[in-house]
C-alpha cells in the first residue's frame, strides 16, 4: 500500500476553474508523488512460516549493497538493477566507523549519506534491511569499529562490558533515531521492514562464556527497547532470545531450524565463495 505525502493532497485545495487542466496536474502529481516516495506502510510481524508485512505473509528476496562501497551518484542504477533481478528487499550494514570516525564526530555525507541511501530504496519500491550490528565484519577494516574504540580504559569487546556496553548503545541508538527523525519504519510509513543487532557472534561466543550470553541478552534487550515497530534478527545466534529471530548465514541453510517454532526460518547471508586471504 504506498502513502502519499503533502504534495499529492495539495491538489485537492485548486480552485474550480479550468478544471480539465487541473484534473490533469491531479493526476500528475498524484503519480509523481507515489513514484517519488513509494512509502511503503506497514505491519510487519512473524510467525512460524514468514514474515507477515500487513499481516501477509511474504518470501522476500534481498540482496546487499553497501552504501559506503559507491557513490550515491551510483545507488539509483544499483537498486534498480537489483531490483529488475527479482529483489524484493536491499539489506546493508551500518558502518560505525565510516559515521563516527572521532569519538563524537559524525559523518553522514556523501557515501555515507546512510538517509539518502534508505529513501533511495524505497523510492525503487523495495524493502529495507538495516543491519546495525555494530560490528559488522563485512571484510571491513576492523569490523567495522571505528579505532578510537580501542583505546577507551576498560574495554573489551563485544563481552558483558560496560564501556564497550555504553559505546554500543549510544551508537545504535543513535542510527535508530536518525531514521525514525526520517520516517523510515515500516511502523512510520518507510521502507525498513527488519534490523540486525550483533552479528555473527555465535561463532565465537564460546570462549567469552556466561559473559558472552549476559552480553547477548543484553543485546537483544536493548535493541528491542529502541522500539523501531519492526522485528529485529541475530545472524547465526542459536541463543537468540524472543523476540529475536535468528538466522542463517551460510553456503546451505536448507537442514537450519529456528530455536523457536513461532519464529520463521530465514536466510540472510547465502555464500557462493569465500575470500582469498594474501599478504604484501
Amino acid at each position: 500500500m504506498y502513502r502519499l505525502k503533502a504534495k499529492a493532497r495539495l491538489c485537492f485545495v485548486l480552485t474550480r476553474g479550468a478544471m480539465r487542466r487541473n484534473q490533469i496536474v491531479l493526476v500528475l502529481v498524484w503519480v509523481m508523488g507515489i513514484y517519488a516516495t513509494t512509502l511503503l506502510c506497514a505491519t510487519v510481524d512473524y510467525d512460524h512460516r514468514a514474515l507477515l508485512i500487513d499481516g501477509k505473509r511474504r518470501v522476500l528476496i534481498s540482496g546487499s549493497i553497501h552504501y559506503p562501497r559507491s557513490t550515491p551518484e551510483m545507488w539509483p542504477d544499483l537498486i534498480q538493477k537489483s531490483k529488475d533481478g527479482g529483489l524484493d528487499v536491499i539489506e546493508t550494514y551500518v558502518f560505525w566507523n565510516q559515521h563516527e570516525p572521532v569519538r563524537g564526530q559524525y559523518n553522514f555525507e556523501g557515501r555515507n549519506d546512510l538517509v539518502r541511501f534508505v529513501k533511495a530504496v524505497a523510492a525503487a519500491g523495495l524493502y529495507v534491511h538495516l543491519r546495525i550490528g555494530p560490528y559488522v565484519c563485512a571484510e571491513w577494516n576492523y569490523g567495522g569499529f571505528p579505532l578510537w574504540l580501542h583505546f577507551i580504559p576498560g574495554i573489551k569487546f563485544r563481552t558483558n562490558n560496560e564501556p564497550f556496553k555504553a559505546e554500543m548503545k549510544r551508537f545504535t541508538a543513535k542510527i535508530v533515531d536518525i531514521m525514525k527523525q526520517e520516517k523510515l519504519y515500516a511502523s512510520q510509513g518507510g521502507p525498513i521492514i527488519l534490523s540486525q543487532i550483533e552479528n555473527e557472534y555465535g561463532n565465537i561466543d564460546g570462549p567469552y562464556g556466561a559473559a558472552g550470553k549476559s552480553y547477548i541478552n543484553w543485546a537483544a534487550s536493548m535493541a528491542t527497547s529502541l522500539d523501531t515497530g519492526v522485528p529485529w534478527v541475530m545472524c547465526q545466534q542459536a541463543d537468540a532470545p524472543d523476540p529475536i529471530i535468528n538466522t542463517c548465514n551460510g553456503f546451505y541453510c536448507d537442514q537450519f531450524t529456528p530455536n523457536s517454532n513461532k519464529k520463521p526460518k530465514m536466510w540472510t547471508e547465502n555464500w557462493t565463495g569465500w575470500l582469498a586471504s594474501f599478504s604484501i
